[in-house]
């Protein structure tokens, strides 16, 4: 009986305390009524403020890398990333040729956009850890998958990077290119020599003298020298793919509203791909498509050019000027250009050989 009453007791007291908490517990608060306005946030930003005042969009690209940025005979900027920079200044400026490119070598890239000599570097670059939190700079999206590779005499009739004990290598100074270079051969116990170099002419005029032995780089900038050698069909790209290379256009941190815009604006060449719109159907499908998506991505339905700070045509100026990202990928790189590399990781995520591109919805 003691022990039934000692159990009875303990049993009243618990549910006293439960009682107690329940009535001094916080009460959780109503959510808080949503009072900003995205497109003062957006228009906040400091470098969209500067690139409308200016007219013109400073875009930092490669000093001539053919297939993404090189200037064509007439001095007219071509290919990949630069014209990514144009889609930018048309979806901001209306004009995709309001564009000042910048060339910039491999080791004053990051510093030329920290200090505002550039409002864009599209550049191939890669997004890694380091750069994203330690140089003080935001990636806006991967707009081409990449990967190291090794290009070598056809004559040395190589099967394997693991092959080149003792080989001197041409690589970029300062680039992800050479770290990976350590870690790969470190890992399989090779030595090597390398030979590092400021800028990919340098690279392709020492490989091309026999300076060293094999050259290594993203395997688009190796099909890319590989088509100005005097003798392409001499040099194999290996088999080997010794990274993963994400390249992406890059901000300044600290203007969250301006990486947004970057952001977008390749999403939108992405989604446009995905959704059937081109340059030259971009006004009809405005006027006929049913697609919700389309009419958000070509301002039909409005207000969402607004939360990055422009107007609703943004999107269709950035598609209209340059082409969906397969238009965009084909004249540049792919079977209609010099370079003919296949869509592979860059192909859409649903395409009937499936890629990794994929953009958020716009929604």
């Amino acid at each position: 009986m003691k022990r039934l009453a000692l159990l009875v007791l303990l049993a009243l007291s618990a549910a006293a305390c439960e009682r107690k908490a329940a009535e001094v517990a916080p009460q959780k608060p109503d959510a808080a009524p949503i009072t900003d306005d995205a497109t003062d946030a957006a228009q906040a930003s400091p470098t969209l403020k500067a690139v409308k005042a200016r007219g013109v969009l400073r875009c930092g690209v490669n000093p001539g890398l053919a297939g993404f940025s090189a200037p064509d005979g007439a001095g007219r900027w071509r290919g990949f990333d630069a014209d990514l920079c144009r889609a930018v200044a048309a979806a901001v400026l209306g004009d995709a040729d309001k564009v000042a490119f910048v060339p910039l070598t491999n080791d004053l890239r990051f510093a030329a956009l920290k200090a505002g000599q550039v409002d864009l570097l599209a550049r191939n670059t890669s997004w890694t850890f380091t750069r994203d939190a330690g140089e003080a700079v935001d990636f806006a999206g991967v707009s081409y998958y990449d990967g190291q590779g090794f290009l070598a005499p056809r004559a040395l009739d190589l099967q394997s990077a693991a092959e080149l004990s003792g080989a001197k290598i041409c690589v970029l100074s300062g680039s992800t290119s050479e770290l990976n270079l350590r870690d790969w051969f470190a890992a399989r116990s090779v030595n090597w020599t390398p030979v590092p170099l400021k800028t990919e002419a340098q690279l392709r005029q020492a490989y091309e003298r026999e300076d060293c032995d094999v050259l290594s780089a993203d395997i688009s900038a190796l099909a890319s020298a590989r088509g100005t050698l005097a003798d392409p069909a001499g040099h194999v790209l290996l088999p080997d793919v010794i990274s993963k290379e994400p390249q992406s256009p890059a901000t300044r941190q600290g203007d969250p509203g301006w990486t947004d815009v970057v952001r977008w604006t390749l999403n939108a060449l992405i989604l446009a791909e995905e959704l059937g719109v081109t340059a030259r159907t971009a006004d009809e499908m405005a006027k006929t498509s049913t697609n919700a998506e389309v009419k958000r991505l070509l301002g039909v339905d409005t207000g969402y050019g607004g939360m990055l700070g422009l107007d609703d045509a943004w999107a269709r100026r950035a598609i209209k000027a340059v082409g969906n990202y397969g238009e965009l990928f084909e004249r540049n790189l792919g079977a209609s250009s010099a370079l003919k590399l296949e869509r592979g990781l860059n192909a859409q995520w649903n395409a009937a050989k499936p890629g990794l591109l994929y953009a958020p919805p716009l929604r």
